[in-house]
């Protein structure tokens, strides 16, 4: 039977990671079309600043993604779409994080912390599929040779985060 001080240790660890998740969750949205953290003004945690720190912004990933997936102008306005989506969901994981660690850890009971996690893992299966949706109407206009470009920046992008590098 775990002790009072292994469970305060393990609610301790929890929210440290839940308070990772929440930054990060933002990036973990599609492989290369993974919003990272969006740059926002207001007190950020040391936690958030080290995560900014190492990521690029959300406009510098779809200036990537853009010119990785050869955008054309024809493509453009589904561009937007998907490029508008990715900003959304970015924001909208930003403000999520950062109304709950405004919560402070002394005043979260357990069951609190779980729900927080559960928020957190919904908001990202919604976001994730709003992004599906937007990718998906410009991948299918795409002629083959774009398509196969996509699979590989996907492909490049999975190894890569499954490394560790992303």
């Amino acid at each position: 039977m775990p002790s009072i001080v292994n469970l305060a240790r393990g609610c301790t660890l929890h929210r440290h990671s839940l308070r990772f998740a929440a930054i990060i969750s933002a990036t973990l949205l599609a492989a290369p079309f993974a919003p990272v953290l969006a740059q926002t003004s207001g007190a950020m945690s040391s936690m958030q600043s080290k995560a900014a720190t190492h990521e690029e912004t959300v406009d510098q990933r779809i200036a990537t993604l853009h010119s990785e997936l050869k955008i054309t102008p024809a493509e453009e306005s589904d561009w937007q779409a998907v490029a508008q989506t990715m900003k959304d969901n970015a924001a909208a994981m930003e403000k999520m994080a950062s109304d709950k660690t405004a919560k402070s850890d002394e005043t979260l009971t357990a069951v609190e912390d779980l729900h927080t996690y559960a928020q957190f893992a919904e908001a990202h299966v919604e976001h994730l599929k709003r992004l599906t949706m937007a990718v998906e109407t410009l991948y299918n206009k795409m002629p083959d040779d774009q398509k196969k470009l996509a699979d590989q920046v996907f492909a490049r992008s999975r190894h890569e985060e499954s490394n560790g590098q992303g």
